[in-house]
């Protein structure tokens, strides 16, 4: 249920090892987020995803599965701040000349005093793991914000600065309503400190978010899906796309069936063994036949996603940019970061043209989601006329595209209703969770592939 990419990474191990799997998908295309859009030559993703892992036996699956597909990406990122632009991960001496030397003096000072505290009373400051400034039970919990955790490895000023306005773009909330899971995982292992440290002797290599590599299939990321998407079919286990599942009966300790529609056809019903979900969790909830318990649906229902617009314009020129990412962090900018597929890729684009993809993180039905193509299209080229990225007689063509449910949104105390859900499902004995949406986690793709080879393993054991 669910062919993004723990999904289809699911269907492919268990193709590989002789099972019979049928895979169902909602959108018209396998991949879930891990997509790319094709349109007049122009290939781009929705949102720039790099493939970058610490796991070996995950960077093996992919290379094997890709097959002499992929190239190596060289990082370059930027933030634009204050009508400058500024080196990420960070660089010092580009921080100081940008923000000047007394907001760069404020900043370390900041952080000075937060490092001061934790010598001072570190029991006061907690002993969670990697979450400084969280007590241990709030962070088990959920409880610990976003905002604490980024003021105690950051600072004040540079929480101000950069983290509150970009995170609360993103995410739609305020940074106090935000769990501090989300920017742990997310940076996980970063502070100030860390990332200057890196800056002048470059020893953090391994924490994701100063990784300055990655690897990206040269026709774009959504190539991965496809790819076992083909080796499901090899195996002759079908791959229905355009198909919702509409329906999940239960006898109270295994799945029985699901129904599944779509395709302007009627619902259909289908048995099996094992089941495996990657749909988000509180559609799966909401699904099951008989229902859950009431406290298990109201779990599910505070349960929220957060949504994403995609705007690409293909520009008449060869380049824009030299970035794989910009982040735009500031409120007179609509979108939250632009990518420029052709710095990932040289085949993503024509020869002599390019074109770049914005980012609009939103609420299904808001007044972001409720643009007409053409408003949303004439803001962002008015928007990045305006920053000088190119002229507008330069835009040939523009497309949008939504993506629904596009992330779990991490909201203070969100984990205690995953786990009473989690505790609930796992009486099922025949069920298994697996991916970003489905387990409600965030997840890269490395971990959502793992996610999905690991659900397919339990099949097989259980079996």
């Amino acid at each position: 249920m669910g062919g993004g990419l723990s999904g289809l990474a699911a269907g492919y191990v268990l193709g590989k090892a002789g099972r019979k799997a049928v895979i169902f998908e909602s959108g018209p295309e396998v991949g879930g987020l891990s997509r790319t859009i094709v349109k007049d030559g122009f290939r781009f993703d929705l949102g720039g995803h790099r493939f970058f892992t610490k796991d070996k036996a995950v960077e093996d699956f992919v290379r094997e599965l890709m097959d002499g597909e992929l190239v190596e990406v060289s990082r370059k990122s930027k933030i634009y701040l204050r009508g400058k632009y500024f080196n990420y991960p960070l660089k010092p001496l580009n921080s100081m000349f940008g923000l000047g030397p007394a907001m760069t003096f404020k900043i370390l000072f900041d952080y000075g005093k937060e490092r001061l505290k934790e010598v001072v009373n570190p029991k006061g400051r907690g002993t969670a793991p990697n979450i400084a400034g969280a007590r241990s039970a709030d962070f088990v919990a959920g409880r610990a914000c976003l905002e604490d955790w980024v003021v105690r490895n950051f600072g004040r000023t540079m929480f101000d600065l950069y983290f509150k306005p970009y995170s609360e773009k993103v995410w739609g909330i305020d940074c106090k309503d935000i769990s501090a899971e989300w920017v742990e995982k997310r940076i996980q292992g970063l502070s100030l400190g860390t990332a200057i440290k890196n800056a002048f002797f470059r020893l953090y290599r391994d924490i994701p978010t100063l990784a300055d590599r990655f690897l990206y299939p040269r026709l774009g990321i959504g190539r991965i899906s496809e790819r076992m998407e083909e080796e499901i079919e090899k195996h002759k286990n079908p791959v229905h796309t355009g198909m919702s599942v509409v329906r999940v009966d239960h006898n109270g300790r295994q799945i029985e069936g699901i129904e599944v529609g779509g395709n302007g056809g009627g619902a259909r019903r289908l048995e099996g063994a094992d089941f495996i979900s990657s749909i988000p969790l509180n559609a799966l909830v909401g699904m099951l036949r008989p229902l859950p318990p009431g406290d298990v649906l109201d779990a599910a229902g505070r349960l929220r996603y957060r949504d994403l617009v995609i705007v690409s314009v293909m520009v008449d020129r060869p380049g824009v940019t030299d970035q794989t990412w910009i982040y735009m962090p500031g409120r007179d900018i609509p979108f939250g970061r632009i990518h420029e597929p052709k710095n990932w890729s040289p085949d993503m684009c024509p020869e002599g043209k390019t074109l770049v993809v914005a980012e609009y993180f939103c609420f299904k039905g808001d007044g972001t989601w409720s643009r007409t193509d053409g408003e949303l299209s004439g803001l962002t080229v008015d928007c990045l006329e305006g920053l000088g990225f190119f002229k507008k007689a330069e835009v040939s063509d523009s497309m949008v595209v939504r993506v629904p449910n596009a992330y779990p949104l991490f909201d203070v105390g969100y984990r205690g209703h995953v786990d009473k859900i989690v505790s609930y499902l796992d009486r099922f004995e025949n069920l298994h969770i697996a991916g970003r949406s489905g387990m409600f986690r965030y997840y890269n793709m490395d971990h959502a592939i793992q996610s999905g080879i690991e659900a397919a393993k339990g099949v097989m054991d259980a079996a």
